[in-house]
């Protein structure tokens, strides 16, 4: 694959026009989109109308005369487009972590079962909410290695806790599968969609998925610290309640009366105030998808993944990288992850050579492949650069070890 061949492909690309709706640096071959999303450039304009219009001529008025009070669901539908759920079962509010505790909470009251189950190896900051939950519900916390765990699903599960792509390795569940084996046992589900959301195809409603939670500021692209999504079943609204009762969660939070009376549908799981630009950021992140067809993104991810490890395997064998992610599309989300001795000094290297991606313990290095901007030249020269930081042996420079307070 050389040079003008991977040119002529990104020129034959009917998704390459996408790439101009971010703000990307000229110098920088962005693959970290699974962690932090670029910024669209709709969103420096959506932000200067809510500043300075809205919120400065507008003032209290914008939440009615803008429809802030609306953004929630609003912008929860328009997620929920790309998941394949109804519109009224997508709401976004807090941050993932948060929509967790909530889902686990009140969908443990559902049951007098006594294990919360999950995977050894899932994102910690799921593990570690699911452990605080566990010990507030008087659950036991089950944590099994991957190939264990379909069958210790059981009599005694309450609900199974997944990442439906690994975070590290990209490994993809069968949702549909692990949701109706959870079923037939008499168990819950609820799936983690932040490195799915905006990357895989998927369709809750197809694969009877009751309950899910989302990120975003990573595919979504609305910006760091941007609130979560949460996805409840119709079928499930007038069933659960939040733990955190918060005022906007009530029937009717502006009659101000002390007893909490959950409000019908997806809006019970509201709290607090809604962080209003943070919101508007995202329904901009969201709004980049516009007119995207999910199937030709997904066949976008493939065609970029089978090229980064083609040209890996051919051009950086013999300096201990080993690709670990599934080369199985149907088993993969949309990053590819090598392993290496050194991942974290590689990192770096590639980070000061202009080639964004991160590193996640303990020797992993990760590349996002984010078909709404980057091409086939993108994956042709991070490749190469990654063939001439190993052959030169560059990231041995002592400077490539020294580690900040994030990587």
């Amino acid at each position: 694959m050389t040079p003008e061949a991977v040119k002529a492909r990104d020129a034959a690309d009917p998704l390459r026009p996408l790439r101009d709706r971010f703000l990307l640096p000229d110098d920088l071959l962005y693959f970290d989109g699974n962690s932090l999303g670029p910024l669209p450039k709709a969103t420096i304009a959506a932000q200067r109308e809510a500043v300075a219009s809205q919120w400065g001529a507008e003032l209290v008025g914008a939440w009615n005369k803008s429809d802030w009070i609306g953004a929630p669901r609003r912008i929860g539908a328009r997620i929920a487009a790309l998941i394949g759920a109804k519109p009224h079962e997508v709401i976004v509010a807090d941050s993932t972590s948060v929509n967790l505790f909530k889902l686990l909470v009140a969908a443990a009251a559902l049951s007098d079962r006594p294990v919360l189950l999950s995977e050894a190896g899932n994102f910690h900051t799921d593990l570690h909410i699911a452990s605080g939950a566990a010990d507030l519900l008087g659950l036991r916390l089950e944590i099994v290695e991957r190939p264990a765990l379909e069958g210790r699903i059981g009599g005694d599960t309450n609900l199974l806790l997944l990442t439906h792509v690994h975070y590290r390795t990209a490994e993809r569940f069968d949702m549909a599968a692990v949701t109706a084996r959870a079923r037939d046992a008499g168990a819950r589900t609820i799936w983690d969609l932040s490195h799915s959301a905006g990357a895989v195809p998927l369709d809750l409603a197809g694969d009877k998925v009751e309950l899910a939670i989302g990120c975003g500021y990573k595919y979504l692209n609305g910006g760091p610290g941007a609130p979560a999504f949460l996805y409840v079943a119709e079928s499930l609204h007038d069933r659960l309640i939040s733990p955190l009762r918060g005022w906007l969660g009530h029937r009717a939070p502006f009659d101000f009366v002390d007893d909490y009376i959950p409000a019908t549908g997806i809006d019970r799981f509201l709290a607090g105030t809604p962080p209003i630009l943070s919101l508007l950021a995202l329904e901009s992140g969201v709004a980049a998808f516009e007119g995207v067809d999910m199937g030709a993104l997904w066949a976008k991810s493939v065609a970029l993944f089978d090229l980064f490890f083609d040209l890996a395997e051919a051009s950086c064998a013999g300096h201990g990288l080993e690709c670990i992610s599934p080369r199985d599309p149907m088993r993969r989300g949309s990053h590819i992850a090598f392993r290496h001795p050194h991942a974290f000094a590689l990192c770096q290297a590639l980070i000061e050579s202009g080639v964004i991606g991160d590193f996640r313990a303990p020797d992993a290095i990760r590349f996002g492949l984010t078909p709404l901007y980057l091409g086939f030249e993108d994956v042709w020269r991070a490749v190469d650069t990654m063939r001439e930081i190993l052959e030169t042996g560059r990231w041995r420079e002592p400077r490539f070890a020294r580690r900040g307070r994030v990587t």
